[in-house]
């Protein structure tokens, strides 16, 4: 079992913004340094590498110019959003086995030209996950997850104000958070509400920002990590899920739509854990679009299904909430969207107890990577 063999011991991220100058290369090297910095590990002492599918930079690229020394491990994961726990997970079960002593997991993303949006290429045929949705108008994610938004209120009867909550939740804290991309915009309840509709029931403000930026982590062994340079942050516990008939990001093929990856994936981390979702008092949790956080929330037992819509009321995701505080950073929603990754570093911060939205007493901290594809999530503790 990995359960606290192994720990998060640095990490790193560059600035973020739309339309930076340098190279997505340059801005892996750059946060993965600085995760090794964070830990008081050299480069040269790096033999595991992990991160996305979608990196468009060679793992050769990155271990020459970092300085790393013989790899002995390396690995992808797919899915984009849904692959951000998976890679420290794998770095985790790498160095729980032997396969390497220092891993670090990142993901670099220049996500604000709009020759890097999914939908602004054109091919001649279309992927498998395509065909049933492109050619009816269903272009974007933003459209796709628009479908299921809209199936969940029709079942549940959640209407906009259940997802207002989560955006103004994610806004505040991001007006905590100097780093973020929305530190100094507040969002008020009237200016949600009179926002455009990107994909009716989304406003603009239920969906991500288009970013430019990095991030990364560094994993060993506990017994390494207690010798760095910051607290350790134990890998509690690991899960990855691909549901029967999953079909990314409508799920058109499942049988109930909204028998998201987090009810498969939950399942396995709380058999594993000491923790139960009570104990979890802060949460990140991958947030593409608002209602993502909803879906989530259900999944991994934070309250039963249909009753996501109101268990966020009253301003309970919020650092002072009554919890649990999500995205304390502001999320993909109003800090940074770099595929997720950015909540595998606020959990870190939420551990070491460093967030801008520090949540007291905090013992452990649920990480999510996104739901409707194939997926992941880390229980992290102090």
């Amino acid at each position: 079992m990995i359960k606290d063999r192994t720990a998060i011991a640095g990490i790193g991220e560059t600035n973020f913004g739309k339309l930076l100058a340098i190279s997505e290369e340059r801005l892996a090297c750059e946060a993965i340094l600085a995760a090794l910095d964070d830990a008081g590990i050299v480069a040269g002492e790096v033999d595991g590498l992990c991160s996305y599918t979608m990196e468009t930079t060679d793992a050769t690229e990155v271990a020459r110019n970092i300085g790393a020394g013989d790899i002995t491990f390396f690995s992808q994961v797919a899915y984009g959003g849904g692959a951000g726990c998976a890679t420290v997970a794998h770095g985790a079960m790498a160095v729980a086995t032997g396969q390497a002593n220092v891993v670090v997991a990142w993901r670099s993303r220049k996500r604000s030209a709009r020759s890097a949006r999914i939908w602004a290429s054109g091919t001649e045929s279309l992927m498998a996950t395509g065909r049933w949705s492109r050619p009816w108008g269903l272009l974007r994610p933003a459209d796709e997850i628009a479908m299921l938004a809209r199936r969940y209120m029709h079942e549940y009867g959640a209407t906009r104000e259940s997802l207002a909550e989560v955006a103004l939740a994610l806004r505040a804290h991001a007006n905590r958070n100097p780093h973020a991309t929305m530190h100094s915009r507040p969002l008020t309840r009237e200016e949600y509400m009179s926002a455009r509709w990107v994909s009716e029931p989304l406003c603009l403000f239920d969906c991500c920002l288009e970013s430019d930026g990095a991030l990364a982590a560094v994993i060993v062994s506990s017994e390494r990590a207690r010798d760095c340079r910051r607290p350790p942050v134990y890998i509690h516990a690991i899960a990855q899920a691909m549901p029967r008939q999953i079909f990314s990001m409508t799920n058109y093929y499942a049988e109930d739509p909204l028998l998201t990856p987090s009810f498969v994936c939950g399942r396995q981390l709380w058999r594993d854990a000491d923790f139960a979702p009570g104990d979890v008092k802060v949460a990140q949790i991958y947030d593409a679009f608002s209602p993502l956080i909803l879906f989530a929330l259900e999944g991994f037992g934070f309250c039963k299904r249909g009753e996501a819509a109101e268990f966020v009321s009253n301003g309970r995701l919020r650092w002072d909430g009554a919890g649990p505080a999500v995205n304390t950073a502001g999320g993909s929603l109003s800090e940074a969207y770099v595929h997720g990754f950015n909540m595998i570093t606020e959990g870190v911060r939420q551990m070491r107890g460093t967030s801008t939205a520090q949540v007291e007493d905090a013992d452990c901290c649920l990480v999510a990577s996104a739901e409707c594809v194939p997926s992941g999530a880390l229980l992290l503790r102090r």
